[in-house]
Formats: structure tokens, sequence, C-alpha cells
């Protein structure tokens, strides 16, 4: 079989095993299209309700203006996440270039995604997915941000796992996060 060249401009989709996956999607050109209590919360309504319908059994999640982070578990079936993103992606940009009155203006760039096999390695990007807000200083404590998964965390998983979760080291995991963050959220 010969051997497939990545394009060098995106990243490749790999979704041929079932399991656990970290995704992050941005907007394009990380423009804060999302900005606002009521944008973002369609955003993480969206995902919610995608991810359900898709079957993809979501552990953590952050959404922000530009750009979102989840953990989930794949249905048997890993690449109905393009799908799912897709109708999720298409959603929401209709939904927010008619708010805009922009129609057909370019909202989602791409996403990338790494599957999970190492225990370290799924608990360190529960703790990242779940601090991120406080990564990019939105918030202090990360169950205050209202649009991620660390108070719903907190509340129904054991004390002793949380603290557990949240000591795991989140600076030597590559994840590329280098979006402005919109301080008035």
């Amino acid at each position: 079989m010969p051997k497939t060249i990545d394009w060098p401009h995106a990243p490749p989709h790999r979704l041929t095993e079932r399991g656990t996956y970290f995704v992050t999607a941005a907007t394009y050109l990380k423009a804060h299209h999302f900005r606002g209590p009521k944008r973002l919360e369609v955003l993480q309504r969206g995902l919610l309700t995608v991810t359900a319908k898709y079957g993809w059994s979501l552990e953590a999640w952050a959404v922000f203006s530009n750009h979102y982070h989840f953990v989930a578990k794949s249905p048997e079936d890993p690449a109905t996440l393009e799908p799912m993103l897709g109708m999720l992606h298409v959603k929401l940009s209709g939904w927010v270039n008619k708010l805009d009155g922009t129609p057909g203006r370019k909202v989602w760039h791409n996403y990338r995604e790494t599957q999970l096999t190492h225990t370290n390695s799924y608990f360190a990007r529960l703790n990242y997915t779940h601090g991120n807000a406080v990564h990019h200083g939105l918030v202090r404590v990360a169950k205050d941000y209202p649009w991620c998964s660390a108070a719903w965390f907190e509340q129904t998983t054991s004390s002793a796992l949380v603290k557990s979760i949240q000591r795991f080291k989140t600076d030597k995991i590559n994840v590329p996060d280098d979006y402005d963050i919109d301080p008035d959220w």
C-alpha cells in the first residue's frame, strides 16, 4: 500500500478506532463570533446537543468566543466526528451569521482530534479542558466559568477524583491553544 502524505495545511483526521478523543475546533481567523453570554450559551447547548445525537459521551468541555475543546468517548464508529462537527458548525454559522447580518461569512476553520490512549494523557486533558478558562485568565477558579464542564464535574464526581484530576500537570501536553480571548466573555 502506498504511503499517504498529509496535507500540510490541515490536521489529518485518522478516526479508525473507538476510544476517547480530545478535540479542539476554532473559528476562522480566530474571530470572536461567539462573544457574550447568549452566544456562548448557544454554542455550548449546540455542542451538548450534537454530541448526544451522535452518541459521543462528553466528559469535559469548554467553549469560548473563538474556539472550544472537549474530551469525549466515541460511539462504535468514531468517524462520525466529522459529520457531527459539520452539522454543529453549519447550524452555528447560520445562526450567528443571521444574527450579525452577514450571510455566507465563513465562521469555522478546522478541528484537531487526538485519541487518548494513555491514562496520564487522558487525565491531563480532562484537567486542561476543565481549567481552560483559568488558563486564559477569564476566571480564577474553573467552576466559575459557566460555559465549561468544571462545575458539573465537581458536582457529579467524587471529591477524591476531582482532586486527583486537578493534580495532573498540563504544561507538557501539546495543545495548540494560542487564542486571544475576549475578557468580557
